[in-house]
């Protein structure tokens, strides 16, 4: 296992702490033992991080193993118990369990998350990915080392099969549990492992090597096109300017739509099946201005741009106009300084109904414009300025008390606005931020 300390060493300062996820199945007792043999030359504080998913009757007996052997070890333990109520999904689980790790790493004040990801769990996630289909990124299955903001994520024993796991044990009498689900043909990894791994091992020895190099080279790849898209500039707040990327490939149009799609999975889930990109790549060119995507997401093409947003819970809000408003793409604000643009009004608080409101848009608004015979309807009204539609829910609105609507600020004016000659008591003042 001398590759795998390497790793560690090179990767994690001295008297750093580190946490280290324990099912307390064979991998991950291999990983904890490598860990522990390095802790005091390196001076870690070690924190074993375990999972109860409850999914089984064998879980707490696993729970109690780790426990026990934490205590046996002098090592911090930490656990959470989950519950599906017999519904388990993946991906909820995935979310929980590195949702829990980040509380683990922010307790302890640490970045470092070890997992024991090895050399056959890549090749079973490469396969199933080639067979279901996937992006060229999830091609490569999984990476030795993962950096986020506040979390680095190391797999050290990515270079090692099962097989060098078990003798490792056997070898260092490291004791562990094994989970029976793992022989059912129920699940479609296990399928993998069971019937496809076997054959690549009898034909290459050092099968998991091949497919290390091979995640590597399409890891690296990645990095390459990602520095290109960048360096294009057509992602700007996680809208894709598409007439910047009009005369790119079609190949590079796709990357930018996936890299678009990351950048909004930072903070929410939405899977892209090769149908819908199929559908993203057709609306970049076409006519089509909006198709429906997971999750309760629509992609918008709206003039020159792509936004994807949710459809619905789209932040609709009021707020009392007594003092000055500020948000982080606009302010309202009092003032004493004036001109007659569209982001200044004037108003005469005898004629309208206090108090001042600042409102988002709704089904049907109308107002009276200034020097204007009748009603426009503000949706109108954010068409000819060409307001995108995606920031027509989040647009503020000046009423007064009786939902008369006053000013759309740096759009267009109501009758209720005043000239510098005629009587008023009130100035707003309008800033996109």
């Amino acid at each position: 296992m001398d590759k795998a300390k390497e790793f560690l060493e090179k990767n994690i300062c001295d008297e750093a702490a580190v946490v280290v996820g324990v099912s307390g199945g064979p991998d991950s007792m291999c990983l904890l033992n490598l860990v522990c043999e390095l802790k005091f030359s390196k001076k870690w504080q070690v924190i074993v991080a375990h999972v109860n998913h409850n999914l089984r009757k064998e879980s707490k007996k696993e729970q109690e193993f780790v426990k026990n052997y934490c205590l046996k070890n002098n090592l911090i333990y930490e656990t959470i118990d989950l519950d599906f109520q017999n519904k388990f999904n993946e991906h909820k689980g995935h979310q929980l369990r590195y949702a829990y790790f980040q509380n683990v790493l922010t307790k302890y004040q640490t970045k470092y998350l070890l997992l024991a990801h090895h050399g056959d769990d890549l090749i079973e996630s490469i396969l199933m990915r080639i067979t279901r289909g996937s992006t060229l990124e999830g091609y490569l299955g999984f990476k030795k080392q993962n950096c986020y903001e506040n979390m680095v994520i190391l797999r050290p024993l990515i270079f090692y099969s099962k097989k060098d796991i078990l003798k490792y044990n056997k070898e260092n009498k490291i004791s562990y549990k094994i989970d029976k689900s793992n022989n059912s043909n129920k699940h479609t990894r296990n399928r993998y492992r069971k019937y496809l791994l076997p054959f690549l091992q009898k034909e290459e020895k050092n099968i998991n090597l091949k497919y290390l190099k091979f995640s590597e080279e399409l890891e690296e790849a990645q990095a390459f096109i990602d520095n290109y898209v960048d360096n294009l500039k057509v992602i700007n707040n996680n809208v894709l300017d598409l007439e910047k990327l009009k005369k790119e490939s079609v190949f590079i149009k796709r990357k930018a739509l996936e890299k678009l799609i990351k950048n909004i999975q930072k903070n929410d889930w939405l899977e892209i099946d090769n149908a819908k990109m199929e559908k993203l790549i057709e609306m970049l060119d076409g006519k089509n201005k909006q198709i429906d995507l997971n999750n309760d997401y629509i992609a918008l093409k709206e003039y020159n741009n792509l936004t994807i947003k949710k459809k619905h819970g789209q932040n609709s809000f009021e707020y009392d106009l007594n003092s000055d408003i500020i948000t982080d793409n606009w302010e309202i604000i009092y003032t004493k300084e004036d001109n007659d643009s569209n982001y200044c009004i004037r108003l005469n608080s005898k004629e309208i109904n206090l108090p001042l409101k600042v409102r988002s848009r709704k089904n049907g608004d109308k107002m009276t414009i200034k020097n204007f015979n009748g009603h426009q309807k503000i949706k109108d009204i954010f068409i000819n300025n060409k307001v995108n539609p995606s920031k027509r829910d989040s647009y503020p609105i000046v009423v007064d008390s009786k939902d008369n609507i006053l000013w759309v600020p740096g759009l267009k004016k109501s009758k209720f606005a005043k000239k510098k000659q005629e009587i008023y008591d009130i100035i707003l003042k309008y800033k996109v931020r």
